[in-house]
């Protein structure tokens, strides 16, 4: 991932943000793009919104080393500038890869670019916080943290749509684990 030049992402990054957590989480969050500190560090959610995630991760008495955060895109857009549909299709490699290493039982799709991945046609708005079952794996729709810090009002709804998850998960089935897994490790960079 980090000799990737699919897009023109590549000429103006300084780092990739692949993402980062436990290889068998069984929560995948999935935001939109790294901005300035996550491309500065190479790690995503490391800003003022990633503080409220690992709040948010805290209130369900998790820690970012038990999920697995990811974006739709791996490096950072110009000016934090919305992600375009090239550099989402660039990108849908290295995230069809990630999901399928990881095989979470619950994708959290943080904020509408990762939404429009599962839930086309719908917005945040109507769908946030109902679990949806695609394939193999049930989504949670969210507002991305920060959605929070620019419109306050949406923090309370954030704080309970996270705290459906632990239910959600509780309720899910054990994911299924074949015996030649090979031990495959995120070994994406």
């Amino acid at each position: 991932m980090a000799s990737c030049q699919a897009c023109e992402l590549a000429q103006q990054r300084n780092r990739v943000v692949p993402g980062e957590g436990a290889e068998d989480a069984d929560l995948l969050f999935i935001g939109e793009a790294p901005g300035f500190n996550e491309d500065q560090q190479g790690r995503p959610f490391v800003g003022a919104a990633g503080a409220f995630l690992d709040d948010l991760l805290s209130s369900i008495g998790l820690s970012r080393s038990e999920v697995y955060i990811a974006n739709v895109i791996k490096c950072r857009p110009p000016g934090n500038r919305d992600p375009l549909p090239g550099e989402i299709e660039a990108c849908r490699p290295w995230l069809n890869q990630q999901i399928e290493i990881i095989r979470p039982k619950v994708i959290v799709t943080l904020g509408r670019f990762s939404l429009a991945r599962y839930f086309t046609n719908e917005t945040i708005g109507k769908v946030h916080g109902k679990p949806r079952k695609i394939g193999d794996i049930v989504c949670f729709p969210m507002y991305h943290p920060a959605a929070a810090l620019h419109q306050g009002s949406l923090r309370k709804v954030i704080e309970e749509d996270m705290l459906r998850l632990p239910e959600l998960l509780k309720n899910l089935e054990p994911r299924a684990c074949t015996p030649d897994d090979g031990g495959q490790q995120l070994a994406l960079l």
